[in-house]
Parts: C-alpha cells; sequence; structure tokens
C-alpha cells in the first residue's frame, strides 16, 4: 500500500483501533454513538442527543446550545458461521469468519451565534474483516475480504427559522481494501494454499452530506439526511496465479475501484408525555452501485481483471425506539431493527456472507453533573439463516475456482452483540 499514512495513522492511534467488521447491511456500519445504540439507531436524524447526531444529520447542530465534546466506542462481537458440502471432499465449515471490533468516535461542536453552529465529526460507516481460515474448503472462491475506513467530517448548521433547520458537511475519508482466494486443494504443480488472486490498496477521497430538521409543533420532528455515495480507487498490488501462473507470489502495481455507496435517512420524533418519546428512521443504502470488483493492472493488459461479481441490491433498515425519561438525571432507551440483505440468496458469496438482520436494544444515560452525561448501551442482533452457493449459476468468473476445490453448497449462520460506552460534555 501507498506509504502517504501519516495523517490516516495519527488520527487512528488517537481514537484506537480502527478494525471493523460488517453489522448493518453489507460493509456498512451504524454503529456511531452508544446514545443511538440504546435504541438501535431509530430516530438518528431527528433527535439532538449530543454532538454525536452531527454525523446522522447536520442540521441537529443547531439544537445544541453549549459547545460540546463526545467520544466514545463500541464494542462488537460477532458469531457468524458457515456450513456445508464440497462436493469432492465432503463437509467443511468455518467458524467466527467475521473478527471482533472495537469502532471509536469523536464528535465536537460549537454553536458561533444564535443562527449557525460548527461541528466535527471523526468516526466510520463502512468497514468489515472476514477470514475463512486454512482448513475451509471453500477458499477458492475467496477465503478473506476486508474494507477499513476512517471519516473526518466537519459540518455547519443554519438556523433557518424557528421550525426549520438546515445543514451541510464534507466528508473526507481514508479507506483500505483487500480481497483473496487461495486453492483449497492441490491441482497439478500448484498446492493447497496457493494463492488465486490478491489485491490490496488504499485511496482518500471527498464526498458529501445534506441534512434537514422540521419541527412541526413543540412534541414532533421529522428529520433526513443524504450522504453521498464516495469513489475510492484502491491503488496498491495484486498477487496470485490468476496473475502469473509461473509466480503466484509476484506483485504486480495496480488498483482496485471502490464505491462507498450513497445513503438516506428519514426520521421521526413524538414527545407522547413529558417522559416518553417514540422515534422512527427509515433508511435506504444504494448498495446496487457495488456490481463488481476488477483490477487495473497495466503491465498485465489496458483491460481490467475480474476479481469478484457481486451484483448487490438496495437496502432499507426499518428501526423504531423509546425513550423513557426516569427522573431529572436518569434516561432510559430501548429498540428494536430490522435490516434487509442488500444481497439475494443467489449472489451471496462466502467471503461477505450477508443476510437480514433483526436488532433489539436497550441503554441508559446518566447525568452525572449539569455538563457531564454518561451513555451506554447493549444490542443483540439476530442474523437469519440463509444459503449460499458457489460457484454462484451464471457468473463465469466463479467456475474457475472449482478446479482448486470444488464446489461448495452450505448455509451461514450468526449472531452479534455490541456493547457501547459514551461520554458528552458541554462547556
Amino acid at each position: 500500500m501507498k506509504n502517504n499514512k501519516i495523517v490516516y495513522l495519527a488520527v487512528a492511534a488517537a481514537l484506537g483501533s480502527l478494525s471493523t467488521s460488517a453489522y448493518s447491511a453489507g460493509f456498512q456500519l451504524a454503529e456511531t454513538s452508544a446514545t443511538g445504540l440504546g435504541r438501535a439507531f431509530a430516530g438518528e436524524a431527528a433527535m439532538a442527543d449530543n454532538a454525536s447526531a452531527q454525523f446522522r444529520n447536520p442540521a441537529l447542530l443547531s439544537y445544541l446550545a453549549d459547545t460540546q465534546v463526545s467520544a466514545g466506542g463500541i464494542y462488537v462481537n460477532p458469531n457468524v458461521d458457515i456450513e456445508g458440502d464440497n462436493a469432492t471432499y465432503g463437509k467443511t465449515s468455518a467458524s467466527d469468519v467475521a473478527h471482533d471490533a472495537v469502532i471509536p468516535n469523536f464528535y465536537f461542536s460549537h454553536p458561533i451565534n444564535d443562527r449557525f453552529t460548527a461541528g466535527l465529526a471523526l468516526a466510520t460507516n463502512f468497514g468489515m474483516e472476514t477470514d475463512l481460515g486454512n482448513d475451509f474448503t471453500g477458499t477458492q472462491f475467496g477465503n478473506e475480504a476486508a474494507v477499513t475506513t476512517f471519516e473526518i467530517n466537519p459540518n455547519l448548521a443554519w438556523k433557518a427559522t424557528e421550525q426549520l433547520r438546515v445543514g451541510a458537511g464534507l466528508r473526507y475519508v481514508l479507506g483500505e481494501g483487500s480481497i483473496g482466494a487461495k486453492s483449497s486443494a492441490q491441482y497439478g504443480p500448484y498446492p493447497k494454499g496457493t494463492t488465486l488472486k490478491y489485491m490490496e490498496g488504499d485511496d482518500r477521497a471527498w464526498g458529501w452530506q445534506l441534512g434537514v430538521a422540521y419541527d412541526i409543533n413543540d412534541n414532533n420532528r421529522i428529520g433526513f439526511n443524504y450522504r453521498s455515495e464516495v469513489e475510492l480507487t484502491l491503488e496498491g498490488h495484486a498477487e496470485g496465479l490468476s496473475y502469473d501462473s509461473a509466480n503466484p507470489n509476484r506483485h504486480f502495481s495496480g488498483s482496485m475501484d471502490l464505491t462507498l455507496p450513497a445513503t438516506a435517512e428519514l426520521s421521526s420524533l413524538h414527545q407522547l408525555s413529558e417522559k416518553w418519546a417514540v422515534h422512527t428512521s427509515l433508511n435506504w443504502t444504494d448498495w446496487s452501485s457495488f456490481d463488481k470488483l476488477e483490477a487495473n493492472i497495466p503491465s498485465l493488459s489496458s483491460d481490467p481483471k475480474m476479481v469478484k461479481v457481486e451484483n448487490w441490491e438496495d437496502n432499507y433498515r426499518f428501526a423504531v425506539g423509546t425513550t423513557y425519561q426516569w427522573d431529572q438525571k436518569l434516561t432510559l432507551r430501548s429498540g428494536v431493527a430490522y435490516d434487509t440483505s442488500a444481497v439475494s440468496d443467489k449472489n451471496r458469496t462466502l467471503t461477505i456472507p450477508e443476510t437480514d438482520r433483526t436488532w433489539v436494544s436497550v441503554g441508559a444515560g446518566y447525568d452525572v453533573t449539569s455538563q457531564l452525561t454518561l451513555d451506554a448501551a447493549f444490542t443483540y442482533v439476530f442474523a437469519k439463516d440463509a444459503p449460499v452457493k458457489e460457484p454462484r449459476d451464471g457468473i463465469a468468473s466463479d467456475q474457475s475456482g472449482s478446479v482448486f476445490g470444488g464446489n461448495f453448497e452450505g448455509e451461514t449462520t450468526g449472531n452479534v452483540w455490541l456493547l457501547g460506552v459514551q461520554a458528552s460534555y458541554r462547556f
């Protein structure tokens, strides 16, 4: 990969590990704050709890009267397994294919005057890492995949009227990615574990976001946010039998395009009484932009070489949550959400065993002082059992992997639990 990583590494060191895995649809991460986690991220584009609100809707900054700092992290523990039958070698399985992760965040907000509020968000909403291990007889279709991103996001909100707030922000995204496949059996002179194809690289790119919030009355609010897609060209190297049959370990300089898809969220907040509130969200992600991965290797060919056909489709997320103000210091939260899969059964792959998910969340916030609030949340995610088959029907590039270990057909199962903590301080 590139050597120009000084800014990226400095920020990563300050915030902690950026090793991430995908627990929303595709390789999208919903885990932007412990406050939101407690309600399953329902109402995020309409809820202005603290400075973290700007990442899901910059317009919400205008509801924050004080200078605020909010920081925290979410620990994610996935248990994702794949098991099935290899047509040549019999039963096979891979356990815990997705890695544990800590997803950190940091947010700052400051009112400039009665109309404008500025903010800065350091967080991520895309990432994944899977590894099928060396014993699984399906690695010829893919043995590992990873995406790591980090976002520097300055925002500005404008209080247009007493009811309407508007916000916008720039997104500077630092990204790395890799994907690979290895033979799971010997084929001719090539031993088990031979790299068939591997590509890694990194890039920096810009995006943007726009948001609005509208107070229908004192007890009801709606919010909308749109985040642009970000086009990354991951420059690095490729290696493997697909590129050099005489020396699979030879490195070729190259690149791979990766689109981080556009997203949109429509949320509502309804204050039912002095103590009770209900909030909802409908999210859309343009995963249909993630159709294939190709390696561009100028020294081998002017035409791109296929790495993996993906054929994903747009995904939707539905969430509803509640907030209960127990007393002046303690706030209780809960929520449920449903994520639809970004792939059909036909296009599910071993390296990203994407499926539908149901979230159940609880959380709490406690005002330690008039300036300091601590939040904590727990979520359990039920992943739907789903079939996976490779090579996939009708995808020619999948067929070449079969000779290096046979065909696979089986099922992915799993669940995830998340634990988040956060501290917010008002000056």
